[in-house]
């Protein structure tokens, strides 16, 4: 049995996601007892409605998009935007993401309930569920720790996302990644799970969990609901559907120890609905699903992660544009409305990395993706909410001269006459060893200011931390104002169901009645004037 445990351990140490610990290192007995409640984050979400909706009245939203940027900071938007600028020719600091003119922006606090800087699944839970919980955790109540498949059955622990919300008002939904579609941020929409990195059955496994107890987040999304009612699921991640023995359609190794494919399991439940479906793995067949847009939609563009943009085929794998485009072609014709879950997920992969141009790169095709939504869809009827799961710790700093290049260096030097970039980092990969006390001057290293050329940093790490700051929040469409000011995270699902009428609590519709549109009020009258 000890032997078992070992192995089992090494094994989860192993396979271990290198961008995030497994562990939140905090202390459990800093955690107020009442947060470890549903119920807690519930009602203090539904009393920041209540403040901020007051008794307004107005339009409800019939559709509604989520962007996350993951790990999109504040100065990452800053950067970006330059970058954005600079490559047009301009000198980029006036420069405006599509966003960023959206009519109302507002911060929120991303602090979870055993953590003061969040992973991105206990953000997840927040921004998609409701509810703030433990870091490493989807889906489920603060009550859940980590890896703890026991306490994740327990029903008031098991949360709704904002899809299910949608879902059961007899919307669409769907989700659209450019990380595998089984990684945290997306898999808060349809997964419950004590582990983030239980995405196939041999992970829950390796934590010593039962996956028919608690099965695995691939699984959910396939079988289970609300997961297997989605019209459309768009990005990476094939390795957790397919068995271990079992090539994809580029030759990686599936990574399922249970010989199960899920791939075939979702085509044959589709043939069992009898609803025409289509599953693709590349650019074209993409393109020709959106020509003929079947029922459902499953697409899987790589074994992992969709590649960064900047170092991708565009031939064979489709942008992030492209991908929400097809997905809002897929949902729109449901005349009730959908909800649409999109992530620019890379921004937080290459943040971790050390890639300041790539993160930077990534956040200007999420604003992309934005700007085909907002013209694809009415603003009247249709709100766009777009924000990020938690920062990072890139710096934007130093006192370059207007227009420089924001992937050069600052103006001047320092003590010691060596010069510093404007964007660098506090922590991470990067680390030059000082010699004689003087940092070493980075721009004499042959790949200086490469695509995957690394900044200085102070503190080595083999992957750099998010950060504890605020994140951005920017809406448009029905119900915007709601969005302004600071909040806390988990409301940002519960503003979205008041302006939708979907979900529990607080809706825009329970005071529509005393909104009487002008043109019935002037038929009410001609009426009256001919009754006479």
């Amino acid at each position: 049995m000890l032997t078992a445990l070992v192995l089992a351990g090494v094994l989860a140490l192993a396979t271990t996601d290198s961008y995030h610990p497994d562990e939140p290192g905090s202390v459990r007995g800093m955690v107020r007892r009442d947060e470890l409640s549903a119920s807690f984050w519930q009602e203090q979400a539904q009393a920041i409605v209540k403040r901020r909706a007051g008794t307004k009245t107005g339009p409800a939203a019939r559709n509604v998009i989520l962007f996350l940027g993951d790990g999109m900071s504040v100065p990452t938007l800053a950067a970006a935007r330059t970058l954005l600028g600079q490559r047009n020719g301009y000198t980029g600091e006036e420069a405006e993401l599509s966003f960023e003119t959206f009519p109302t922006s507002g911060l929120s606090k991303t602090y979870c309930v055993n953590a003061q800087v969040a992973d991105s699944a206990c953000s997840a839970t927040a921004y998609l569920c409701g509810v703030k919980a433990n870091q490493g955790t989807l889906g489920v109540s603060a009550s859940v720790p980590r890896s703890n498949c026991s306490a994740s059955l327990e029903p008031a622990a098991r949360l709704q996302s904002i899809a299910a919300w949608a879902l059961a008002d007899g919307r669409d939904a769907g989700l659209v990644t450019t990380t595998r579609v089984t990684h945290a941020s997306p898999a808060a929409a349809y997964a419950r799970a004590a582990n983030r990195n239980w995405e196939n059955d041999a992970r829950v496994r390796a934590d010593g969990a039962d996956p028919q107890q608690c099965p695995d987040i691939a699984t959910q999304l396939i079988t289970e609901d609300p997961g297997r009612q989605f019209k459309v699921i768009l990005g990476g991640g094939r390795r957790e559907f397919l068995p271990s023995h079992v090539l994809d359609e580029e030759g990686s190794n599936g990574t399922r120890t249970d010989g199960r494919n899920l791939i075939e399991e979702w085509r044959s439940d589709k043939i069992g609905r009898n609803v025409t479906h289509s599953y693709v793995w590349n650019r074209e067949q993409l393109l020709s699903a959106n020509a003929t847009l079947p029922e459902y939609l499953l697409g899987l563009f790589e074994s992992s992660h969709l590649r960064y943009n900047m170092l991708t085929n565009p031939t064979t794998e489709p942008s992030l544009a492209e991908l929400t485009e097809v997905a809002i072609r897929m949902l729109q014709r449901n005349d009730k409305g959908f909800f649409l879950f999109v992530e620019g997920g890379r921004i937080d992969h290459a943040h971790h990395s050390n890639y300041a141009e790539l993160a930077l790169d990534e956040t200007i095709k999420l604003s992309a993706a934005v700007s085909r939504a907002a013209e694809l869809l009415d603003e009247r009827d249709s709100l766009l909410v777009v924000t990020a799961d938690h920062a990072h710790v890139m710096s934007f700093n130093g006192y370059a001269a207007r227009g420089s290049s924001v992937l050069g260096t600052a103006r001047g030097s320092d003590q010691h006459g060596v010069p510093y970039n404007t964007l660098s980092y506090t922590n991470g990969p990067g680390f030059r060893a000082h010699v004689e006390g003087k940092r070493v001057d980075i721009t004499k290293e042959e790949k200086y200011g490469s695509l995957q050329w690394m900044s200085h940093v102070d503190v080595p790490l083999s992957s750099e931390t998010h950060g504890g700051d605020d994140v951005a929040v920017f809406a448009q469409g029905p119900q915007h104002a709601l969005f302004s000011g600071l909040y806390e995270q988990n409301a940002i699902p519960h503003l979205m169901a008041y302006a939708a009428c979907i979900g529990p609590g607080e809706h825009v519709c329970n005071n529509a009645h005393i909104i009487i549109p002008l043109s019935s009020l002037l038929s009410s009258l001609i009426f009256l004037i001919l009754c006479r």
